[in-house]
């Protein structure tokens, strides 16, 4: 690159074999490269026990997604952490005001690009399923978000490049957003306390997630907890919204008339490479300085479902429900079903997204009434209900039998790897 040219290296993702991506910012803001350095082995070994004491920190932002959630809320905040002064690594760029702390901001990390590093989508285009079809496959994996009349996909081919996508959907304000390194995609209310937020991506983690910032008052919020943990927001919680991350064909297939998001996004990216090859199999969590949450053994990169209901919350392992295909459970006072099928790639394995292993997908859905008495089980590869026979797609639709065409209220779910999972739900 000519030596006018600014490098800034932007340490994406690595296993032992993962290749790093370095994104090349030029002072011309038109001008965009990449880079590949070498591998590093510093992502392996084992995960560092806590001190007691930064266990207990994990339920002060453990995942609740309440009824307050959007509301502001009068919050005592912890006083060993007020009037702290970050390093200027992490506080480089920001007006935020960092006197006010739900958190050490020993906890947080620079992940490697600066704030907007990693360039959020603020006015995003969209096409139709016709034309996302030429370039889309249809294992690939894709954030499913409705509201009223209209039906938005925002593949994750493109949200992996960015993170964030700053949306409007039939007038409402809303977020779609996209960890990858804890393979989080969890769509929110933009609207606060009576204000209208938009989020960027400020280039920090904690615990592996990337952590957002509000561009009115640049308070600092957790991606996996719609938490506010910096500024003038902080401990304040955003409004979680119903979504899917589902296959390309299962969305194309139910939503002809879907509106999905445009490559044309005013970046040049490589979109559908994948530039977290081989994470999703990796020893352990890429970036990843926080309590142990893997010291049992278990796989910290399984993937989770999260159902939440009304503060509550249930974990649902992907490797149980796709023994089984369907489950039912009560999350609280709310009767849910989940639905498991198979044919979706993951985005986060070989080089190309297409290419990716099937992962599956999962879906969780409100027993209302008039479903409210059904049971459900996976026979011949199908989910039916017992009473009457009928089938059930992963949308959460009937597509044979008595039921046909009955559509099931979608339920608020996430999906994670465990790691993140226990993270932010406080589980040792």
């Amino acid at each position: 690159m000519k030596s006018r040219n600014l490098l800034l290296v932007v340490i994406l993702c690595l296993t032992a074999s993962t290749v790093l991506v370095a994104l090349g910012r030029r002072e011309e803001a038109s001008r965009e490269a990449d880079a590949v350095p070498s591998p590093s082995a510093d992502n392996r070994g084992p995960v560092m026990s806590p001190p007691a004491e930064e266990m207990r920190q994990l339920t002060a932002i453990a995942a609740r997604f309440g009824p307050t959630a959007g509301v502001w809320t009068e919050i005592d905040l912890p006083p060993e952490h007020q009037n702290q002064s970050p390093e200027r690594r992490l506080s480089s760029g920001f007006s935020t005001d960092f006197s006010r702390a739900l958190i050490s901001f020993d906890d947080i990390i620079a992940g490697g690009p600066p704030k907007d590093g990693i360039p959020s989508i603020d006015n995003p285009r969209f096409i139709s399923v016709r034309e996302a079809d030429s370039w889309l496959t249809a294992q690939e994996p894709v954030i499913l978000y409705r509201r009223g009349n209209v039906t938005r996909i925002y593949p994750l081919q493109i949200l992996t490049w960015h993170e964030i996508v700053n949306d409007s959907v039939s007038g409402h304000p809303v977020t779609v957003t996209y960890c990858p390194l804890c393979n989080t995609g969890m769509v929110f209310d933009r609207r606060f306390a009576g204000d209208t937020l938009e989020f960027g991506v400020s280039g920090r983690l904690i615990y592996s997630n990337m952590i957002m910032y509000d561009r009115s008052r640049e308070s600092w919020w957790i991606q996996a907890t719609g938490q506010s943990i910096a500024g003038y927001h902080a401990g304040q919680q955003l409004r979680l919204l119903p979504s899917s991350m589902l296959s390309w064909a299962d969305v194309r297939e139910f939503y002809p008339d879907a509106e999905v998001l445009s490559r044309e996004t005013g970046h040049q990216r490589d979109y559908g490479r994948n530039p977290y090859a081989g994470y999703d199999t990796s020893v352990r969590p890429f970036l990843y300085q926080g309590p142990d949450v893997v010291s049992d053994g278990e796989n910290p990169m399984e993937r989770i479902l999260s159902v939440y209901h009304d503060g509550d919350v249930r974990a649902v392992r992907y490797s149980e429900l796709s023994q089984r295909g369907v489950m039912q459970f009560s999350v609280g006072d709310a009767e849910i079903v989940v639905f498991w099928s198979p044919g979706t790639a993951s985005a986060l394995d070989t080089p190309r997204i297409p290419d990716g292993r099937d992962v599956g997908s999962a879906a969780a859905f409100y027993l209302d009434e008039p479903h409210q008495s059904l049971v459900f089980e996976r026979r011949n590869g199908n989910i039916i209900d017992t009473a009457t026979g009928s089938h059930w797609h992963v949308t959460g639709r009937s597509t044979g039998g008595q039921h046909r065409g009955a559509e099931l209220r979608a339920a608020t779910a996430v999906e994670h790897f465990r790691f993140s999972w226990q993270a932010f739900h406080g589980q040792p």
